[in-house]
């Protein structure tokens, strides 16, 4: 007897833990949780092993940069397609095998560049080395544009067929995966950078290499077990737009060949080889034009858009930032608490966005995140004209030959006296290259001198208060429209669609650097600051133009409050407020 209760006693607490341990949603977390703390480990150990390859030059970082942007704003609609087209495990697998393979097969190579850089420096006069810093970037690219695939897959299309019309259990799992990748890009570079620290990069690259190979066949069975437990995941909507391309371009062919057959019967091997490659290329070609037109179609277009938007803003803790940080006089420790401190502000947001999205709906909780956002960054363009800021439009003057002629009439030793009583004009954000080391999106200097701190620390107090405390705003916003697009787009596109999101995300991003290129000067920063508040309020806006469609046409998607009082009293408040506040805005 006594035995029985005992059973009865460990089954009462090992029976719920278990069930839990084996639910779909917990199973799909420890996924994402193993696929982003590998992400944040890559991404961090590329920028440095790049660095390191090129002999502590910035060359190799930018074009991988603009390989990543260029090949995910080019292929976004194909491998959206893609995703619609096949099986949701099969792409899955194949997204998660091309990921962690690209990444194993790059660590591989850099191992035996590090190892052997000497030697393989002195074959083919030197091209050995620049072919293996191309397959590098390649096999990195390949890697990004899995976990691309991935990302879309898992968190814009799993998790939506999981939590199937649970709205509720929606908007908590997006929250719950933002909260690890919050928390995981603080740790996870930080175990990597260790490494690398206290041993060295080849044994960085075999950490990498061992996380990569153990994480991929968790997650392969993780993944695999999820599928099995939910079986709407094996049924999916029919005709996307690949394969209605596909049967047009057949369709096409077959025309052809009934037209011209004696010609098709003399076509070499050649021709037909160049036919098939062109129709490839023409088919690849008509499914990105289609993707961006079913992004336009839809309804949630407006939304979208906005949070492309705000990819273009200096206005966050990249290298631009925090560059411009050193040389205003922050240390690196002190910067690195600044970005613990931003992190705990993004789940910050992760749990007013449940609060919110409770309480008042989810467009309403979008409202109320872009004020948050908009108010804080206020902060940042204040401290553009506070006492300690470097800003001066007359570096444009100088920048560009308009005072030439009196720099030419000048002494050399007047002109070395001159340029430093302005704020060093002629200092750049990045300094001597050889001074910088990198740790996670952070560039740290050392030939920061004294004397070339600002009198006052107000102007950069102000901008990272604002950054800091806009990231409440900016991912309760975020998770919003993701919401949206998960909600609204059909599930024949939502693949396709959620690819040329990226695609628009990364294109913003690019025009980010651009401005940087534009405008790299500390005098200058004050210029892309006000810039990227225009960028995000234009981004606030059209999320206000789209959720005044759907107030005007009476949607009943628009709010879900529990009280219509609260909804009949407070929200045509807010939005007429929010209304005005971006009129005066526009007016300024």
């Amino acid at each position: 007897m006594t035995c029985l209760i005992e059973h009865t006693i460990v089954f009462a607490f090992i029976g719920p833990v278990t069930n839990n341990l084996m639910d779909p949603r917990f199973l799909v977390y420890v996924s994402c949780a193993l696929s982003i703390w590998g992400d944040r480990m890559w991404h961090f150990a590329i920028s440095v092993f790049l660095i390191e390859l090129y002999g502590h030059n910035l060359l190799l970082t930018a074009v991988f940069g603009l390989v990543v942007a260029g090949s995910v704003l080019v292929f976004g609609a194909f491998i959206g397609d893609w995703i619609d087209r096949k099986p949701r495990n099969k792409v899955a697998h194949a997204s998660l095998f091309i990921q962690n393979s690209s990444v194993t097969a790059c660590c591989i190579i850099l191992m035996l560049v590090f190892s052997y850089k000497a030697e393989i420096e002195q074959i083919w006069n030197g091209w050995l080395t620049v072919f293996c810093y191309a397959v590098v970037i390649v096999l990195a690219d390949l890697a990004n544009l899995g976990r691309t695939a991935l990302t879309i897959t898992i968190q814009k299309d799993w998790i939506v067929v999981i939590t199937g019309d649970n709205r509720s259990q929606l908007a908590g799992m997006n929250a719950t995966v933002r909260r690890m990748d919050q928390i995981i890009s603080i740790f996870a570079p930080m175990s990597v950078g260790q490494v690398m620290t206290w041993a060295s990069n080849v044994v960085g690259c075999g950490f990498i290499l061992s996380w990569n190979l153990i994480s991929l066949l968790l997650e392969f069975i993780f993944l695999s077990k999820v599928y099995q437990m939910v079986p709407q995941l094996s049924t999916k909507s029919q005709q996307p737009i690949g394969e209605h391309i596909e049967r047009q371009m057949e369709l096409l062919n077959m025309q052809t060949n009934q037209e011209n057959p004696k010609t098709l019967r003399g076509t070499t091997m050649h021709g037909s080889a160049m036919h098939v490659c062109f129709h490839k290329v023409l088919r690849i070609c008509h499914i990105c034009s289609e993707g961006w037109k079913s992004y336009y179609r839809q309804s949630v277009f407006l939304a979208g858009l906005g949070l492309a938007f705000l990819y273009t803003t200096v206005l966050g803790f990249d290298c631009i930032t925090t560059g411009y940080a050193y040389t205003q006089g922050i240390s690196g420790s002190l910067l690195s608490i600044l970005m613990a401190v931003s992190a705990i502000s993004g789940l910050m947001g992760t749990f007013l966005f449940t609060r919110l999205r409770s309480n008042y709906g989810l467009m309403a909780t979008g409202i109320i995140s872009s004020c948050i956002h908009v108010c804080c960054l206020m902060l940042c363009v204040f401290s553009v004209f506070a006492p300690g800021s470097p800003f001066d439009l007359s570096i444009f003057s100088v920048l560009m030959g308009m005072n030439s002629s009196i720099n030419i009439q000048k002494p050399q030793q007047d002109r070395l006296h001159f340029y430093p009583s302005q704020g060093n004009i002629n200092q750049p954000i990045l300094p001597d290259r050889s001074s910088i080391h990198w740790t996670n999106n952070t560039v740290l200097f050392d030939n920061i001198h004294t004397e070339d701190h600002p009198d006052s620390f107000i102007s950069i107090i102000l901008l990272f208060s604002g950054v800091i405390l806009a990231r409440v705003g900016l991912w309760s916003f975020d998770l919003t429209v993701t919401q949206l697009l998960q909600e609204n787009i059909p599930e024949l596109e939502r693949g396709v669609v959620n690819g040329v999101q990226s695609s628009m995300n990364y294109l913003m991003d690019l025009v980010h650097f651009v401005m940087v290129i534009l405008a790299p000067q500390p005098q200058q920063f004050g210029l892309l600051v006000i810039i990227s508040m225009l960028f995000v309020i234009a981004g606030h806006t059209m999320y206000f133009f789209y959720t005044r469609k759907y107030k005007l046409q009476g949607d009943k998607r628009f709010i879900c409050l529990p009280d219509t009082k609260l909804y009949s009293g407070i929200l045509p408040a807010v939005l007429e407020r929010y209304e005005e506040i971006l009129l005066c805005m526009h007016t300024m």
